[in-house]
């Protein structure tokens, strides 16, 4: 969390690099200076780039649900993995989840039998320096593992529906189907933004909602068949990547260049600190974005005092 995810930067490199499937709960909290406790997701995002697979939960119930299909998933691809919840919201507030059966568990979680491993009878030397000539094919099949990670994700969470009754996706459409307008989050904002987006279809606006919950590896080809559709898109992004916007909005522009030339993206960054994104702050995103054709910048800033 935070500055103790940040001192251990090194080591997330290592952990993906050496393939090992670790999975880490990483409780969202902005970074100091100046020094504060609360939310946002600065802190994961900053680690974005370092080979961890990331899923980013709406609720305590996604997050154990989460940690379980991450240690499957991860063990299938040979790549560590982050379960992302906000700070404070989730972390520090009871909230009643169902625990699955032990023995259920088991039977979706077998026993893992690691390809490589340390063997007294058989020693070898793990992650030694390799040179110029074998680095970048090891590159490559992290990259690899990352792209086959993205189909097994989806597997591992139909499975899990199946034995337990509870499934997610990589992502989640929420009064999609029809949309012009799609507002997009993660984590706690969701369940704002479904209460605000009832609102709108109540009034017989086709306002939609897309939850993103798997932010690496990036569900590319999932943004484009959703969003090509659409013609405004608004993402609402609890981190700043300084000197250039919000995360959630790099990846998503990024991922419709040259896929969604009709889509309008609009890129917005609130609750820094653990500021609250109440009802109101979606409302005023949804409104910005409804009066203007094309974005007027690549940020907007909502709730800052003046």
């Amino acid at each position: 969390s935070a500055q103790g995810l940040a001192l251990m930067h090194e080591l997330l490199h290592w952990a993906a690099g050496a393939r090992l499937p670790i999975v880490m709960a990483n409780v969202n909290r902005a970074m100091s200076a100046p020094w504060t406790m609360w939310c946002d997701q600065s802190d994961s995002l900053s680690q974005r780039d370092t080979g961890w697979m990331q899923f980013y939960c709406e609720d305590n119930q996604e997050v154990l649900d989460t940690i379980i299909m991450a240690y499957r998933l991860a063990e299938k691809v040979l790549l560590p993995c982050m379960v992302c919840l906000d700070g404070f919201i989730l972390s520090h507030t009871y909230e009643q989840v169902e625990i699955p059966d032990g023995a259920e568990v088991d039977q979706y979680l077998p026993p893992f039998n690691p390809p490589f491993k340390l063997d007294v009878d058989a020693p070898h030397s793990f992650n030694a320096a390799f040179l110029p000539d074998v680095y970048m094919e090891q590159r490559v099949k992290i990259q690899e593992a990352m792209e086959e990670a993205k189909k097994e994700a989806k597997e591992v969470d139909k499975e899990f529906g199946q034995l337990f009754g509870r499934s997610y996706g990589i992502m989640e459409e929420y009064q999609a189907e029809d949309a012009d307008l799609l507002l997009v989050t993660s984590g706690t904002i969701t369940g704002t933004g479904r209460v605000v987006i009832d609102e709108y279809r109540e009034k017989g606006e086709k306002i939609g909602l897309l939850k993103m919950k798997m932010f690496r590896p990036f569900p590319m080809e999932d943004i484009r068949r959703v969003m090509q559709k659409v013609k405004k898109v608004a993402v609402v992004d609890r981190n700043i990547s300084f000197g250039a916007t919000g995360i959630f909005a790099q990846e998503i522009r990024s991922a419709l260049h040259h896929h969604g030339e009709g889509t309008a993206v609009f890129g917005f960054i609130a609750g820094l600190g653990g500021r609250d994104v109440t009802p109101a702050t979606l409302r005023s995103i949804i409104e910005y974005t409804k009066g203007r054709e094309y974005p007027e910048g690549d940020i907007a800033w909502m709730g800052v005092k003046p």
